[in-house]
């Protein structure tokens, strides 16, 4: 059997997921249009190299511990149906389809919390993401471990191995 790995947003996802959350979170009224001109400008910071993987996964994890888990939960299901569906390429669905022989794994700098149903929705079993760090039921902020980021993937990877 051979080892598949796919990355998930800008290749089975036409997008990025976590700069669509943060649209999302725009639309239902949690973030302002301020945090929305942020999330340009951390995305187009670390495109061009000038943020750090931990600046960046702190970045959108931030707006996570202003709300509750059952609130989250509602929000993500909704982002999923509404703006993640439609970016899950149909290539992308007939890649997968041919590896489906292979042990798939998909593994993504974006945090768990979003990417484990779009990992379902692609019926892909294995996930490596970033872990957000949750106590008592609620987001922290912080990450848990290294984010699965750059050399963090390769970590996650040999962990996850």
């Amino acid at each position: 059997m051979n080892l598949a790995l796919f990355d998930l947003d800008n290749t089975l996802l036409s997008g990025d997921t976590d700069v669509e959350w943060y649209g999302f979170l725009t639309e239902q009224g949690a973030l302002s249009e301020a945090d929305q001109q942020a999330n340009a400008n951390m995305d187009r910071r670390y495109r061009a190299g000038e943020a750090s993987a931990l600046e960046y996964v702190r970045f959108y994890l931030r707006p996570y511990p202003r709300h509750d888990m059952a609130r989250l939960l509602a929000w993500r299901e909704a982002f999923v149906r509404e703006r993640i569906a439609p970016r899950m390429l149909p290539a992308a669905r007939e890649l997968l389809r041919r590896h489906a022989r292979d042990l798939v794994v998909i593994i993504t700098a974006t945090n768990r919390f979003l990417t484990e149903p779009i990992a379902r929705a692609f019926d892909v079993a294995h996930l490596i993401a970033t872990e957000p760090e949750i106590i008592d039921g609620r987001f922290t902020g912080e990450v848990a471990g290294e984010p699965c980021m750059r050399e963090g993937k390769i970590e996650r990877l040999r962990a996850w191995l």
